[in-house]
């Protein structure tokens, strides 16, 4: 790769969470069985005529906002004309010559520096159905399919070939992905196909401003198929450029076992599909007072509140950028902080105790069964001094398991921290008296065996004890028996 510079691009097709599907009435609904979703409309039975969903206009809208693309203020459907055995209608609807976005950007942050994204254009179409073959349709000589996908929206963003990395590839998908959460219209599971790419790649010399031949790799529906099939595509053309070969516009599909990208077909054009306007559809018109209320319905997006965290609860970079991956976990650490008033301590709990707990039992943060209001008395409780974080490492399981707050379990076990110095003080009279040894190493210098005595107050007071009041008194009643054999 000495001589060779990457350049990357990238066709996302994100499914709208829309209740129904785009110009039907039949529900979105993942994994129903197959074909029990479906109507004469997404089935494309002669005569049928589509509705447009508004909702999903929004959505995609929204999305062309985020990414601070111009609208068109009138854009059209068009009849994309090819054939799959999964589009039943022949051709699918879609947006060619006037999409809802068009030239926007996506800022994004690599290595410390900012690299811009630009985006092509953003607009709506329908998916198709979904074919499964071999062994997945329980007969290796089988092909099946399933229409219960055929006609649900899809936003499908393009950007320009501004990538030269496969870090600036992963970042970027991030991103966008983390931006698709935030404004609501996807849920963008990639292990349901609710997110998948198609990443276009070519080589040329570094230092060129010229594109080389560009090879597309379809069907990508993972962030780490996308990475290990363009990394593959890369070293295969490579190859091809070293061995003074010319690579193939072509259209490729990546074979994860093999580790290598195959070929599909030879790539169509946009003459191939000949456009034309949707007869069935009228033109959309995008006024002032639709964009205004889009915009009034904009949420803050990630970089903003990844800001306003630093800002906000002097928050290190890196801590902000963990809390507001998702707005689940972003709102979460938001409420928690409301009940006790310390952002770091929460941040902290939930970035290594909670994280390790729902890690364990493989959940995500949209499961979590500890409220946030119960996280954040968890830390009250710590703060007022009623718990020691050693007891709150075991509520917070506790917690974990049951759902129940942490006032509540701290009540029904008795573990409120003594923190009483008159009833300390006798416990850890009692326990240098019964230690006359250890209480002799400490007076020949031994500073460590302050340690074991301050553990045996733990162990007795079954971890209830205030550790400072503890590690106080400690030293008091050892340095006052220093005292009387030094008289």
């Amino acid at each position: 790769m000495a001589e060779w510079e990457p350049v990357i691009g990238l066709e996302i097709h994100a499914e709208l969470a829309t209740k129904s599907k785009v110009f039907c009435p039949c529900p979105v609904v993942w994994n129903a069985p197959p074909n029990t979703v479906t109507c004469p409309v997404c089935l494309g039975f002669p005569g049928v005529l589509p509705v447009l969903n508004e909702k999903a206009v929004d959505y995609t809208l929204k999305v062309a906002l985020a990414l601070n693309c111009h609208i068109h203020r009138q854009t059209l459907f068009e009849r994309k004309n090819y054939y799959y055995p999964d589009l039943p209608k022949g051709y699918q609807i879609s947006q060619k010559r006037l999409p809802l976005g068009y030239d926007g950007w996506l800022d994004m942050e690599v290595n410390g520096a900012v690299k811009r994204v630009r985006i092509a254009d953003v607009h709506l179409e329908e998916d198709t159905g979904k074919s499964v073959h071999g062994e997945e349709a329980g007969d290796p000589t089988a092909s099946l399919i399933d229409y219960n996908r055929s006609g649900v929206p899809l936003c499908e963003i393009i950007t320009y070939p501004d990538m030269n990395s496969l870090e600036e590839l992963e970042t970027f998908m991030t991103d966008l992905r983390q931006l698709l959460l935030y404004l609501g219209v996807s849920e963008a599971r990639m292990e349901r196909g609710q997110l998948r790419f198609e990443a276009s790649v070519s080589l040329r010399p570094k230092g060129s401003q010229q594109l080389g031949t560009r090879v597309e790799i379809k069907n990508l529906n993972s962030f780490r198929a996308v990475l290990g099939a363009v990394e593959a595509e890369i070293r295969r053309q490579t190859d091809i450029l070293r061995k003074g070969g010319k690579v193939q516009q072509q259209t490729m599909l990546w074979n994860e076992a093999k580790k290598v990208t195959e070929p599909m077909r030879t790539k169509e054009t946009a003459h191939d599909y000949r456009y034309f306007p949707e007869p069935d559809l009228v033109p959309v018109v995008v006024d002032e007072a639709w964009l205004h209320r889009l915009r009034a319905e904009m949420p803050e997006l990630p970089r903003q509140r990844r800001e306003r965290f630093v800002r906000e609860y002097a928050l290190e970079g890196q801590e902000a950028r963990w809390l507001t991956a998702t707005p689940v976990t972003a709102d979460y650490f938001e409420t928690a902080v409301k009940v006790c008033g310390d952002p770091k301590a929460i941040a902290n709990w939930m970035m290594g105790d909670l994280q390790g707990l729902l890690n364990e039992a493989g959940k995500g943060w949209d499961e979590c069964p500890i409220a946030p209001e119960h996280l954040g008395e968890l830390v009250a409780l710590m703060r007022e001094g009623t718990i020691s974080i050693r007891i709150a490492k075991e509520v917070l399981k506790e917690m974990f398991g049951t759902g129940k707050s942490a006032r509540q379990i701290v009540a029904e076990k008795g573990l409120e921290q003594i923190s009483d110095e008159e009833a300390l003080r006798r416990i850890v009279e009692e326990i240098v008296a019964a230690n006359p040894k250890a209480v002799q190493e400490f007076l020949g210098g031994n500073e460590k065996v302050l340690g074991f005595f301050v553990g045996q107050v733990m162990r007795a007071t079954k971890g209830k004890a205030n550790p400072q009041l503890t590690n106080q008194l400690v030293r008091e009643v050892l340095t006052r028996c220093a005292i009387q054999q030094g008289a």
